[in-house]
């Protein structure tokens, strides 16, 4: 064995051992999957996921079709379901009654503070999107509008003409919660904003 060949071997011992090379793994397809689907509030269609993963949609396809009959079959109380093209998480017809007894009688607790928040970032910019909400917050609040709208006090106000997204606006609901006649006897929010708020919004998109 020349010198050229040991030094080679050193070199390839020493990468083996991660000293002088960082490489963060990809997590596997599953798991990617997995992630995706837990944060989608529509079906996801495969070729989407397949772009987005950077893999083969036919791979991506038989990997959704695997985890949906794991799911069944260990009895999860939430099954992956192929619906209007796309695939996402439901929870399993078997669970209905007890989500629908956790979410009416969840009712009666309080709202957390990024309820609050995000309940009165509809109440002041409605009819809007989550997305403008999650502009004006500065972080994700697709799971809070979720629970806002199934307490009654959030619902839905058509789409945006030009983005196609689904406006949100406060319930009749709310203005009973709240002892409101209307809209109009909400306190005035413009000296607790920024002087730039439309600004700021973009910045945070």
């Amino acid at each position: 064995m020349s010198p050229d060949d040991t030094e080679h071997l050193t070199d390839g011992a020493a990468l083996a051992d991660g000293a002088d090379v960082h490489v963060t793994a990809e997590p596997a397809l599953r798991a990617s999957l997995e992630a995706i689907l837990l944060v989608v509030d529509e079906p996801v269609a495969e070729v989407t996921l397949a772009q987005v993963l950077e893999r083969p949609s036919r791979e991506v396809a038989e990997a959704l079709r695997e985890l949906s009959g794991e799911y069944t079959e260990a009895g999860r109380g939430f099954d992956l379901r192929e619906v209007a093209g796309g695939w996402r998480l439901y929870t399993r017809a078997e669970c209905a009654a007890v989500v629908e007894r956790f979410v009416r009688d969840g009712q009666q607790s309080r709202l957390t503070q990024a309820a609050l928040e995000t309940l009165a970032v509809v109440a002041y910019r409605q009819p809007v999107s989550r997305a403008r909400v999650a502009a004006v917050r500065g972080v994700n609040s697709d799971g809070v509008m979720r629970t806002l709208t199934a307490r009654g006090l959030v619902e839905e106000a058509g789409t945006d003409p030009e983005s196609q997204a689904v406006l949100y606006r406060t319930s009749s609901f709310f203005l009973e919660r709240l002892g409101l006649r209307s809209l109009d006897e909400l306190p005035a929010l413009a000296p607790f904003l920024p002087d730039d708020l439309n600004n700021l919004e973009e910045q945070q998109k």
